[in-house]
């Protein structure tokens, strides 16, 4: 089993100081759960010479110092942690459960998505809308709904600091997917709420951006200044492995979380949790339950 997951798997150097490894060509539970354990791993036998990590969806760089480790022993060390890795016969990883307020359909991306329908697959529709029928959705509260009722693991968190990506936790044949835009746009709101593809995201400042627009929430993800309690030094909340439950909130709790947020006083649901890729795999929708129990026993 080792020796075939190693085989698959692509090193790539990228300049003098980078190896990029590809685990996977396409995006599955079973590609990230190999990235983060191997990352996770490689950070806790803390070899000399590493000086970054970063796990994304079905891989993963390392950056290094070429004076303390070479290239060579670098990919010697990750072919056996994956190795390592692959003949586990547990296959768990220690994380956290972390609920997201969103409030669905809400009047800020409206507002945005209405001055950019020219870029839009459907002008005549709004994203929830677009999303809910390629879908297969009723109605845009089936969609709210789906979204909302699953638990989504963070596979990579980049491209704008403190953006996560997440990845729904159901069978593939049931996953929310949506193109993006067809051009982007130049502007979306501060903690935005969308998909694209098959991941769902959060901006986590104002900006440009391509990804189907769902609704946003009060809770901050993105901390330069230092004034939010939850997100430590690193300035940034998410990591690569978390597991989010998003919940749907009206507007009156919107503006009071938001309140709180502005004092910094917003605190997070959050729960520790050991996720067993097995026991997802033989029962996800009873794996889904269980999140859930797990964020709400506290």
């Amino acid at each position: 089993m080792s020796n075939e997951m190693t085989a698959t798997t692509r090193y790539s150097q990228a300049g003098d100081e980078f190896l990029f490894v590809e685990l996977s060509e396409e995006m599955t539970l079973e590609a990230f759960f190999r990235s983060i354990s191997i990352t996770q791993r490689l950070r806790d036998i803390a070899l000399a010479g590493i000086i970054e990590i970063c796990p994304a969806n079905a891989s993963y760089q390392v950056r290094y110092n070429p004076d303390e480790i070479s290239a060579n022993e670098l990919q010697h060390r990750l072919v056996a942690l994956e190795q390592e890795v692959a003949s586990q016969e547990s296959r768990t990883l220690e994380t956290r459960v972390i609920e997201v307020p969103v409030l669905y359909n809400d009047p800020w991306t409206h507002e945005t998505l209405l001055r950019f329908r020219e870029h839009h697959q459907d002008p005549s529709a709004t994203d929830l809308e677009y999303a809910a029928r390629i879908n297969g959705y009723d109605t845009v509260d089936a969609l709210i709904d789906a979204h909302s009722a699953t638990p989504w693991f963070v596979s990579m968190v980049g491209f704008v600091a403190g953006l996560p990506f997440m990845y729904q936790m159901v069978p593939r044949e049931r996953q929310i997917q949506v193109p993006k835009y067809l051009r982007p746009r130049t502007d979306t709101p501060k903690q935005t709420v969308g998909i694209g593809g098959c991941f769902s995201v959060i901006y986590s400042v104002r900006g440009a951006g391509g990804y189907q627009m769902f609704g946003v929430t009060p809770m901050p993800i993105y901390d330069p200044t230092g004034e939010q309690p939850h997100i430590d030094g690193s300035m940034i909340y998410f990591r690569p492995g978390d597991i989010v439950k998003h919940r749907a909130v009206n507007r009156d709790e919107y503006d009071a979380l938001l309140i709180a947020a502005e004092k910094g006083e917003f605190k997070p649901r959050i729960s520790p949790f050991t996720f067993d890729l097995d026991a997802f795999n033989q029962d996800p929708d009873g794996y889904a339950r269980h999140v859930k129990e797990v964020l709400y026993e506290h």
